[in-house]
């Protein structure tokens, strides 16, 4: 029995003492084989732990452990760098989100310092949020109507009694239409008819009629009033203004309410004609003064001739057109300190 253990005791204190390298050599005197090196470990000692097992071999536990944490480890990797590039893109995008809004608060902010645009509407009444106290707000070439000086009508008062010339007309029956425009009754005449007055001489070009008169005279109103509305070559404007007060009818008046179409912004043609003297009073005594159109634009640089006898209407005819237009006139303005002159 100890003749056998002898050489096992033998080669296992060489093993014992022998340096790693020769692990790998063959034990001198002992054969070597595939079955006694793989169960020693000669052959692949130098390989290490983590090398790859032979192709068809079978992962050990250890080495299949080690395969997912590679695995799981590169796609932590992928999903940081996927993860980096979404926080970068984000950040970009609010940076051209916060750039684009700083540019619109810019924008929005030169938007407002700009004066608003100026107003261009047509449409104005005599009363209420379009009537004469925001009239220069509705269209800004309107804005002599509440910012001019030398507006009309005016409350003629303290005029200044001297020698004026007669006013010369030369007026004849001209062919004529009537036209309800929404604002009042006016009627268009034919040419060929004239004024003249202080060197100039001025085309009649239309009639229309107010109620009350606009013009009042030492603070005393009129129930209606008639504008005739003149110009010259140079393009100068002067209205002769006719009050009219109830009393017998008055034959050109009628003609005209003969005459109305049966629709508002609708006109009507007549064949027969229309004679402007008979709306002329028989004294021919007047006030003048400088003002402007009574309704938009308000145009200054108006001629006033205001004739001083009244001229007298039946209470049918006044009260047709107050069934038409109950109030188109606009409210007296400031004389300003104008000067008026009237006949003596």
């Amino acid at each position: 029995m100890r003749k056998l253990i002898a050489p096992f005791a033998l080669i296992a204190c060489c093993f014992a003492i022998a340096p790693a390298g020769a692990m790998d050599a063959p034990v001198a005197g002992l054969p070597s084989s595939p079955a006694r090196d793989d169960a020693m470990g000669i052959g692949n000692a130098g390989s290490g732990s983590s090398a790859k097992p032979a192709k068809g071999r079978k992962l050990s536990a250890r080495e299949q452990e080690e395969a997912a944490e590679a695995e799981l480890s590169a796609k932590i990797a992928e999903r940081l760098a996927q993860m980096r590039a979404n926080q970068a893109a984000r950040i970009a995008a609010a940076a051209r989100a916060q750039k684009d809004a700083k540019a619109k608060a810019a924008k929005a902010a030169y938007v407002a310092s700009l004066p608003p645009p100026p107003a261009n509407g047509t449409f104005w009444t005599y009363e209420g949020e379009f009537g004469p106290a925001n009239w220069s707000k509705i269209n800004a070439a309107w804005n002599k109507c509440n910012g001019g000086a030398r507006q009309s009508p005016i409350d003629i008062r303290d005029g200044m009694k001297v020698d004026l010339e007669q006013i010369s007309f030369d007026y004849r029956p001209s062919g004529f239409s009537v036209t309800d425009n929404g604002h009042t009754v006016q009627v268009q005449l034919g040419g060929g008819n004239y004024l003249s007055v202080g060197g100039r001489t001025y085309e009649l070009q239309q009639l229309h009629f107010h109620r009350p008169a606009e013009e009042r005279v030492n603070g005393k109103m009129y129930e209606m009033g008639i504008h005739l509305v003149h110009k010259d070559v140079e393009g100068r404007t002067a209205i002769l203004a006719l009050m009219l007060q109830r009393g017998k009818p008055q034959p050109a008046v009628q003609t005209v309410w003969n005459n109305l179409p049966l629709e508002k912004k609708d006109t009507f043609t007549p064949s027969i004609v229309f004679d402007p003297n008979d709306l002329l009073p028989e004294r021919r005594d007047y006030y003048t003064y400088m003002g402007s159109l009574s309704e938009p634009p308000c145009t200054e640089g108006v001629l006033w001739l205001v004739m001083k006898e009244p001229l007298q209407a039946s209470p049918e005819q006044l009260a047709l057109f107050s069934r038409l237009y109950p109030l188109n006139a606009r409210p007296v303005q400031a004389s300003s300190g104008r000067m008026i002159k009237e006949s003596q």
